[in-house]
């Protein structure tokens, strides 16, 4: 691992946890497609997921969907950025067997971690934890660097690839106007206005003042 990594990451204190609203810490690191910087990706969105382990059935699932709507991702001007402990070797073994056995070629690259700094400076490890494992997170970063979702599962239990899109689109949506999206919002769908903040607005809004729907003038 590139001496780099441990320079660049602690922009967060490793005791604390990072928050919606913080800034992305950044890093240099290792990856199955060269030395990768997490700024070199300011504006775009980014979408930075760890997973526990190379070689196991859950992460291969979700790597293989992942891939498969690379497409998707990148028509929103999102990169996709995987990560584990593991080593480069066994990433590059390990996406290589995915070609070979299921014929899906993993386009975005995958960090390699085996310092743990990038782990622990996300707080996807505790810093006692007794094992290598991460948790199975994602960070949706938005182009200016701030962490606008966090998500975490267990090993156990794969992500929903549609979920990852739908929750994109509901922030570039909210991100272009002063509207909020409700439960399993999807595009073309109605939105929320906010609710009013005074007296006034709160009788101009009438009984719906506090879920005011509207449809959605992108639609």
């Amino acid at each position: 691992m590139n001496d780099r990594i441990a320079d660049a990451c602690p922009l967060v204190p490793l005791s604390s946890s990072l928050k919606i609203g913080n800034e992305a810490p950044d890093f240099t690191a290792r990856t199955t497609q060269g030395d990768f910087t997490l700024s070199s990706l300011r504006g775009r969105w980014v979408i930075l997921f760890s997973h526990p382990a190379d070689f196991t059935p859950v992460c291969t699932s979700e790597f293989i969907a992942m891939a498969r709507a690379v497409p998707q991702f990148e028509s929103m001007d999102c990169a996709l950025v995987g990560l584990s402990v593991d080593s480069l070797p066994a990433h590059l073994a390990w996406l290589e067997a995915i070609r070979a056995r299921f014929g899906v070629t993993i386009p975005f690259p995958v960090i390699e971690d085996p310092s743990l700094a990038i782990a622990r400076a996300y707080g996807m490890l505790d810093l006692d934890a007794r094992n290598s494992a991460t948790v199975r997170a994602a960070y949706f970063i938005d182009p200016r660097g701030i962490v606008r979702v966090i998500t975490w599962y267990p090993a156990t239990v794969g992500r929903s690839v549609a979920e990852m899109l739908r929750v994109l689109r509901a922030l570039q949506r909210v991100e272009r106007g002063d509207v909020m999206t409700p439960e399993g919002w999807m595009p073309g769908a109605d939105v929320v206005l906010p609710a009013g903040q005074t007296y006034d607005e709160v009788m101009a809004a009438g009984p719906d003042w506090f879920m005011n729907m509207q449809p959605d003038d992108e639609a």
